[in-house]
């Protein structure tokens, strides 16, 4: 089994070591990440400019290869130039940070795993609820016995799997939700800074919206101390309201 193993903190992050050392347990990894942070790159790809890469050690040790570009460069990369063949499976992660609710949207991890998904890989993004003082171990561990799992079953074609982990040993982990995604938006705010020039600024930084009353999701799972898996589709097509447009008499 080949897994492809990428994020978008980087190749020299400790989420991307931690579940590089467990994944390793249960096939061969090949490592191609950013060779700088890409946090809340989303889906973005690189056509501006070329595109790089190099080997890369991390504790002192060949691991991968990092990549010039965004996380969807680096599948896009692997597929294309590093790999004969493509890959079993990829895995996005471990982010430092959760990757629910709305900020799927942004997130560098998540769109590296949509890329898979895309290319017709099954794919798995995994984030860790927390920003300081990570524990990857429950992490990692889980996300490898996850990837056998969905080798085994396998995922509908368009679809990848979005998880999300309490930062916690895996004793006080209560359990596996299956989730939908929340859909709350993050409360946006920019701090207004001023340089030496005297010239204003903007810093962006983003809060956590308050737990609605309905469950099921994403949000509430790891709020609760559980594990969250939600299974996103690339389609974002509502067939439903095309019923409705269809109506509106465009062609009469």
């Amino acid at each position: 089994m080949k897994i492809l193993l990428t994020n978008d903190d980087g190749i020299q992050a400790d989420g991307i070591y931690a579940l590089y050392k467990e994944l390793r347990k249960i096939g061969q990894v090949v490592v191609v990440a950013p060779d700088t942070q890409k946090s809340a790159a989303s889906h973005s790809i690189t056509l501006s400019r070329p595109i790089w890469y190099k080997k890369t050690k991390v504790k002192n040790r060949f691991i991968g290869y990092g990549v010039s570009g965004t996380p969807a460069d680096c599948v896009k990369f692997a597929l294309k130039i590093l790999l004969k063949k493509k890959p079993d499976l990829i895995v996005s992660g471990i982010n430092l940070g959760p990757n629910d609710a709305t900020s799927v949207f942004y997130s560098g991890t998540i769109a590296a795993a949509r890329e898979g998904a895309l290319c017709g890989v099954p794919s798995i993004a995994v984030s860790l609820n927390t920003f300081t003082n990570p524990n990857y171990l429950a992490a990692a561990k889980f996300s490898a016995k996850l990837s056998k799992k969905v080798l085994s079953e396998g995922i509908p074609k368009g679809t990848f799997l979005n998880v999300n982990v309490p930062s916690l040993p895996k004793s006080k982990i209560k359990g596996v939700h299956i989730t939908h995604q929340g859909l709350k938006p993050f409360r946006t705010i920019f701090s207004k800074k001023r340089d030496k020039g005297k010239q204003d600024f903007y810093w962006m930084s983003c809060e956590t919206p308050r737990l609605s009353k309905r469950t099921g999701s994403d949000t509430h799972a790891i709020a609760g101390d559980f594990i969250s898996i939600t299974p996103l589709q690339n389609d974002l097509t509502n067939y439903e309201f095309m019923q409705d447009l269809e109506k509106w008499g465009f062609n009469g």
